[in-house]
């Protein structure tokens, strides 16, 4: 027993590292995130765990608040932070926010030139007759985000956006009242849904893609998630 005791003695002295306990940093405990939105948040190749390396703090923050109240409904994600205290959780999502990583080149374009037309007209004009707000009132005219709490939409695979429009149309996917996203979603045709995400998931994203600052107007319409 002795000389077995001295062996392990002797290695962890040869070998400072063995000896030294795991250091307990945000990096590591965040893991279980980039274990599915890819290295740093970077997005999943799956094209359904989208970015969230750089996304606006509070937006961050109020998703995972989103999920841990029951507004958005994914397992998983439920299961990670549904007994994390909110600080921790503006922890999480200001670590996040502060990763500033190049984005992917878009898709190719593979949808008729009319309805990627359609989907530009909606992002950047909306639909005046129909009351819809143009996507860039919002997400900012570079669509790149506005902070602290709107997300850019460049840099999403269309299946993913589509996939968002659809849960909050259906009620699957929440925000705190007055929900603005879902009264949107809901006014869009299934048309319209695939000419948005069509048209932004084939956009470049602008270098910097930092969220914009403020926006050159008020919100064409209130957003519970979004200071006033």
């Amino acid at each position: 027993m002795r000389s077995l005791l001295a062996a392990l003695l002797g290695l962890l002295l040869a070998h400072p590292a063995l000896a030294a306990p795991p250091q307990d940093t945000l990096s590591q405990r965040v893991l279980a995130c980039t274990a599915c939105h890819g290295p740093e948040g970077r997005a999943a190749p799956d094209g359904y765990h989208p970015r969230i390396a750089g996304k606006p703090a509070l937006y961050l923050f109020n998703q995972l608040v989103n999920f841990r109240e029951g507004r958005r409904r994914y397992g998983p994600m439920v299961y990670l932070v549904d007994h994390l205290s909110d600080d921790y959780l503006r922890e999480i999502a200001g670590h996040f926010a502060e990763i500033d990583l190049p984005y992917p080149a878009p898709a190719p374009a593979r949808d008729a030139p009319a309805l990627l037309a359609l989907g530009e007209t909606l992002a950047l004009k909306g639909d005046e007759a129909r009351k819809l707000p143009a996507c860039a009132a919002c997400h900012g005219q570079a669509l790149t985000g506005v902070s602290p709490a709107i997300p850019g939409l460049l840099g999403l695979p269309r299946d993913y956006l589509k996939g968002q429009l659809g849960a909050w149309a259906n009620g699957q996917r929440r925000a705190h009242a007055p929900d603005c996203m879902a009264d949107i979603s809901r006014a869009l045709t299934p048309q319209d849904v695939s000419a948005v995400a069509a048209w932004l998931s084939t956009r470049p994203v602008p270098v910097p893609a930092k969220a914009a600052d403020a926006l050159p107007a008020p919100l064409p319409q209130e957003c519970g998630s979004v200071p006033r």
